[in-house]
């Protein structure tokens, strides 16, 4: 099906104009990977849903503060002539609790927990003894979200939000571990 937000080589090249930090770029890519993968499953547009996810953090090397992050995104999307509000919207409500927003959409669901989930999943990953994708299961990461002192900046209520997209987090969590685990050179993991 036909992206209907922006093909991904423009949303590639907006990547390499506003972010600059090397991890925000893999995280950026890792939440493309589960978006698409969710779209997938969820049977949504697999290439809109990517990018989204990839562009959802645009503006987090410029603004950095939450109360802000965000809505920057929603700017510089408009003024790259990206207008789809639906897609903005969720780029948006990803960060909902900083913004006094609420999520409504299946959309706003996914990336808040789609993108939440890939640093649980690399935290995973680098506490393994090769620090490597290949090495996490699944069943390792639901584990290590019950551990309150593992990963303690990742929203455990955050990636439960995977229930209000119709998933529950077993399934959540071996859809977003395979979808990362394809693109671990990448992710240099």
């Amino acid at each position: 099906m036909a992206n209907d937000f922006v093909e991904r080589d423009k949303a590639l090249q907006l990547l390499d104009k506003y972010v600059k930090s090397e991890w925000l770029r893999k995280h950026s890519l890792a939440t493309e990977a589960v978006m698409r993968a969710l779209a997938r499953r969820l049977d949504e547009d697999e290439d809109t849903w990517g990018v989204v996810g990839l562009l959802h953090d645009i503006d987090f090397d410029i603004v950095q503060d939450p109360k802000i992050h965000g809505n920057k995104a929603a700017e510089i999307l408009r003024e790259e002539g990206i207008n789809k509000e639906e897609y903005i919207q969720a780029i948006r409500a990803h960060n909902a609790e900083g913004l006094n927003l609420e999520r409504k959409t299946k959309l706003d669901y996914a990336l808040t927990c789609g993108e939440t989930i890939t640093g649980l999943i690399v935290a995973t990953a680098l506490v393994m003894p090769d620090k490597k994708l290949s090495s996490v299961k699944p069943s390792s990461v639901v584990k290590r979200m019950k551990k309150k002192d593992f990963a303690r900046k990742v929203s455990r209520e955050n990636i439960l939000l995977c229930e209000k997209i119709g998933l529950d987090i077993n399934e959540f969590a071996e859809l977003s571990v395979k979808s990362m685990q394809e693109i671990a050179e990448e992710l240099g993991l």
